[in-house]
């Protein structure tokens, strides 16, 4: 006998229902006649509180809704990647064939595609033992990506007693079949898991290889480790969007999600356009051979906007326990809480700080807590990372607003873009005395090892000298540059070189837009050991005006533009034309710096 329910109340994107006793929180139904989709989020006796992820318009009471018993949840398997999902995990390109550009309500497609074929290479063979997260053969998803077909993480596994021979198969078919305690049960190319519940692993391993993202501010000053946490907030139009496209573009992950969630509909457009034509650096394939987007725009009903983020993670969970580095990018967690503010509104829950509800801390943890370098589950033993980075859209920069600051306690890398940085048309506008990475310490062994074993000590010249052109900053805002000795002149010069040498970074550029390691390592050395020499210089008589005349400062500033990644070498070349001036300069003999 069907379970259903009754409409009592409605109220925006929230119903309440009579007759639900027996209903479990989060448990999905389909509400009125058109059975659209929602979800219990509370229940008080006989009653239960339904977020819907349609709209409400035109449902009235009494109407019947009908329990499914299952909770919101995705489906996982071959078909994913180059898909552009909403937030519940439609696939938009399917509904627009159906239903033309409009989403109308009540309508669903598959989220892949039930009858493709796809060839399946089988990894396991009778009378293998298998458990949670063994792998029992593959799929070639995409040139890119090789997909894993993954026993389930709630199942137990067991003994292999039949598996198919290589060939194709749809993911409705069984491929593997096991038996455990007497009990045989059929394994799929796909399963389902739900979206609220984080996939288990073995252990969590720390943070200790870099994300690098080819961006120079990012991965010299303020790293992000794979498996790590990090936020970039900022205003109205100091770039996070581009930001964010060029770390999905250029972060070496094998696996890229972006979710759009409640962003404008122009700048979501601007990522469904832009994607499909960016090549991947390292194959030259297509971007979204190994990209999966979900977009939900700020005008697609809000309480579907609360599930995206939980719907890109869960994807991207699965992804990593096949043993792939994940990164997935969501812009911005700032609409994802002005969701969750409506329904507690309509809820008529006790607000908190700005009308927030009172547990926004607690769901942004929950979102954070799911990133991390992990070794999952079965065989063979795989190592691999989610990261998760969030944009935070604060109205009037402010960061002292509730969801800036409960992110903070949550990240450890902070991106902040500042808008006079913007407004001075310096990019990526990310203020270096505000923003901060707590994965220094744990990556530098990698740099010191892959990279070069200066790699700290360059680092950390390179940022005192911009922390000591910031202290000098308000005694020239006060007296002026005069009032200064040339050494500290010496520090602005030195300053205002690495910010237009070093720390802009133009996207569109075609050699500029991604910098590899090596380069950013030398370019950064040249810039120090200038100011190094200089000093030097100035110290035994030589005039400041003098070595800003000098020739090889232009070049210097040039360089990010002029040496490709793969010509790294030709710094060396312009360090040793430098050197050479600076002794034709002071006329002393200038040893080279280890």
């Amino acid at each position: 006998m069907e379970k259903k329910g009754k409409i009592v109340w409605i109220s925006g994107p929230a119903v309440k229902a009579e007759g639900m006793s027996e209903a479990q929180m989060y448990e999905t139904v389909e509400v009125g006649e058109d059975k659209i989709i929602g979800e219990v989020i509370r229940i008080t006796g006989d009653i239960a509180f339904i977020q819907v992820y349609e709209s409400t318009s035109g449902l009235k009471p009494g109407e019947p809704v009908y329990r499914t018993g299952q909770p919101l949840s995705v489906t996982l398997g071959p078909g994913m990647i180059g898909t552009i999902y909403d937030g519940l995990q439609r696939p938009l390109s399917e509904i627009a064939k159906l239903r033309g550009p409009f989403i109308t309500r009540g309508v669903s497609a598959p989220p892949i595609p039930l009858n493709k074929k796809w060839r399946f290479i089988p990894k396991v063979k009778k009378g293998d033992e298998v458990e949670a997260g063994s792998i029992l053969g593959t799929v070639q998803e995409t040139p890119l990506i090789e997909h894993r077909i993954l026993v389930p993480p709630d199942h137990k596994g067991g003994k292999v007693v039949d598996v198919v021979s290589e060939g194709e198969y749809t993911i409705e078919e069984d491929v593997v079949v096991v038996e455990e305690d007497g009990k045989k049960s059929g394994l799929k190319l796909a399963h389902r898991w739900p979206v609220r519940r984080p996939r288990p692993y073995q252990v969590k391993l720390d943070p200790e290889i870099p994300l690098l993202t080819g961006q120079r501010v990012l991965d010299t000053f303020f790293p992000i480790a794979k498996g790590g946490t990090g936020a970039i907030p900022g205003g109205f139009g100091t770039g996070k969007t581009v930001t964010l496209h060029q770390v999905a573009a250029w972060a070496d992950a094998k696996v890229v999600f972006h979710v759009g969630c409640g962003e404008r509909g122009n700048e979501m457009t601007e990522v469904l356009i832009k994607f499909p034509e960016l090549k991947d650096p390292a194959s030259g394939r297509p971007l979204m051979e190994r990209t999966i987007l979900v977009a939900n725009v700020s005008n697609m009903p809000v309480a579907a906007r609360e599930a995206s983020i939980y719907t890109g993670a869960t994807m991207a969970e699965y992804y990593r326990d096949m043993g792939y580095d994940v990164v997935l990018v969501a812009d911005s967690t700032s609409r994802w809480a002005e969701a969750l503010r409506e329904i507690s509104g309509r809820l008529e829950e006790m607000p908190a700080e700005e009308g927030y509800p009172s547990y926004l801390a607690s769901r942004l943890a929950e979102f954070y807590e799911r990133a991390g370098r992990v070794k999952v589950l079965g065989r063979p033993e795989r190592i691999s990372s989610m990261t998760l980075i969030g944009a935070v859209s604060p109205s009037g920069a402010d960061f002292t607003e509730p969801v800036t600051t409960h992110t903070i306690r949550f990240i450890r890398t902070f991106w902040a873009l500042d808008t006079r940085l913007a407004y001075s048309r310096h990019y990526p506008a990310i203020n270096w005395m505000t923003s901060y990475s707590g994965y220094i310490d744990s990556i530098s062994k990698w740099w010191s090892s892959v990279v070069d074993k200066g790699w700290s000590k360059v680092r950390a010249e390179a940022y005192e000298i911009l922390q000591r052109e910031d202290a000098l900053k308000e005694i020239v805002r006060l007296l002026g540059p005069e009032a200064l000795p040339d050494e500290e002149k010496l520090i602005l010069e030195v300053a205002r070189m690495i910010k237009i040498g070093y720390l802009q970074q133009s996207a569109y550029d075609e050699v500029d837009s991604y910098c590899s390691p090596k380069k950013q390592y030398l370019l950064l050395k040249v810039f120090v050991e200038f100011y190094q020499e200089a000093l030097k210089a100035l110290r035994s008589g030589v005039g400041l005006d003098t070595i800003r005349a000098m020739p090889i400062i232009p070049k210097l500033l040039r360089a990010k533009f002029e040496i490709p990644n793969e010509e790294v070498d030709k710094l060396n070349t312009l360090r040793e034309e430098m050197l050479n001036e600076f002794q034709k300069l002071s006329g002393l003999e200038v040893k080279p710096i280890v």
